[in-house]
């Protein structure tokens, strides 16, 4: 029983970190069709400017709020810079914009920081763990978890109670009416790369507290794995990213833990066949269809 507790609590913090940035990715997709493959160098940026905080003597708790911004920030200027100027290109353009940002960034933190990892000393305190009846959690798992509970829970609220929320809602199901409906197209695509880079701010934050350092390339994998995700969990639908970010780390967590050690070699494979297994039963990807309908 103690067993399966703490593999179901490993899985709901991995599975919030991905849901996160798989939200992320398709809050993006949603309104301009874009997978953003320079979603990672976000996480990045969380990273490196937590480092630089506190090498400078900020305390780790500013230095989360500075890491998290600088990557709102960064999405932001992505946005205005890099993407608002082929917004009507065809769709190969924005993605090759898409991995010249993701490549130009990689070059500057590797040329102009350092290839090689720079550590982020954690607080000791969270490094413990919390007693619950006789089970334990780690602190670091309880406060993904809570944070990604708190930051779904409020970007709930947003999307259904806000105009502009509403509005992100309609121009996700179809964005050209929404846009001849009045709606301001740069507020839209804006605040979707403004919530992108808070919700890879979080994440990357998720990911140093249990990684301890930053390097060029730390936001590649988290990021391959969330667009992963998304397409499990169904292209263009919100909720669906969530969905498919749990259900990738409920996979990956539940491989690890059960799957017999010969074959732990073998697991990410075995991985990439149980979603394509699941997209040849469901193609339009978990919630894909229900989104559609709504």
């Amino acid at each position: 029983m103690e067993v399966l507790f703490q593999q179901f609590v490993n899985a709901l913090a991995l599975g919030g970190t991905y849901a996160l940035l798989a939200l992320g990715l398709a809050m993006v997709f949603s309104v301009l069709g874009l997978i953003n493959f320079a979603h990672g160098e976000l996480m990045t940026i969380t990273g490196y400017a937590m480092f630089f905080a506190m090498a400078g003597g900020i305390p780790f708790p500013v230095a989360v709020v500075l890491g998290v911004a600088a990557a709102t920030l960064a999405a932001l200027l992505m946005e205005r810079v890099a993407f608002r100027p082929v917004r009507d290109a065809n769709t190969a353009t924005m993605l090759l914009t898409s991995f010249a940002v993701s490549t130009i960034l990689h070059m500057l933190f590797q040329n102009l920081i350092s290839a090689r990892p720079k550590a982020i000393p954690v607080p000791g305190w969270m490094a413990g763990a919390l007693d619950l009846g006789g089970l334990s959690i780690g602190v670091i798992q309880a406060l993904s978890i809570a944070a990604t509970a708190l930051l779904l829970f409020g970007l709930t609220v947003f999307l259904k109670r806000s105009i502009l929320g509403i509005a992100m809602r309609a121009a996700a199901l179809d964005f050209p009416v929404t846009r001849l409906m009045g709606v301001n197209a740069n507020a839209v695509i804006a605040t979707a790369f403004g919530l992108s880079g808070l919700l890879a701010g979080v994440a990357g934050v998720l990911w140093l507290a249990q990684r301890g350092s930053v390097d060029p390339l730390m936001g590649f994998l988290p990021v391959l794995k969330a667009f992963i995700a998304v397409v499990l969990g169904g292209l263009g639908s919100l909720s669906g990213a969530v969905a498919g970010g749990f259900a990738l780390a409920f996979i990956e967590v539940g491989l690890r833990a059960f799957l017999p050690e010969t074959f732990l070699p073998f697991r990410e494979s075995i991985t990439l066949t149980l979603v394509i297994v699941l997209l040849l039963v469901r193609p339009e990807g978990l919630l894909g269809r229900g989104e559609a309908a709504r």
